[in-house]
């Protein structure tokens, strides 16, 4: 009685341990037949199964292969976030630089006696003497009390 039970606890131990090494090791060091072909000799042929896995099937000189994780643990250790993170810090700053232009475009604009929304003209250039148009200036004369030099000097 006792021989019977004690064979049958090695006989679940060995099924159950070849199963599970079947299916943790990577289907590409498998030797003989496929990964899925193993594991159903070792599901039809519990003990024969197991034993042929353990003699043929099994790759030779390695303990069961580990899963590895494709990606680094941490997100300073992953190079792609890094970069990713560089070029959102650079974007924001040129976003930052670009705002801090158009601001000092636009109160350059009302200094000069313009309004913000219609810039220095209405295509967005300048004329070649440096003075903008559509600002009420006609024939060099000017209509304000903003001096209308590029220096941006009030009178």
């Amino acid at each position: 009685m006792l021989f019977r039970v004690v064979l049958a606890v090695a006989v679940l131990v060995i099924f159950v341990y070849g199963l599970v090494d079947v299916i943790r090791t990577d289907g590409r060091v498998t030797r003989g037949i496929s990964k899925p072909a193993w594991i159903v000799v070792m599901i039809v042929l519990p003990v024969l199964g197991a034993i042929l896995w353990l003699l043929i099937g099994r790759p030779r000189d390695s303990a069961p292969v580990r899963q590895t994780h494709s990606h680094p643990t941490a997100p300073d250790d992953d190079p792609d976030f890094l970069r990713n993170l560089e070029m959102r810090r650079r974007n924001k700053a040129e976003a930052d630089r670009l705002k801090k232009l158009k601001d000092e475009l636009e109160a350059k604009a009302k200094a000069d006696g313009g309004s913000a929304g219609t810039g220095p003209d209405s295509s967005g250039t300048r004329s070649p003497g440096g003075k903008g148009t559509g600002h009420g200036e006609t024939g060099g004369a000017s209509t304000g009390d903003a001096d209308t030099h590029d220096t941006g000097d009030v009178k």
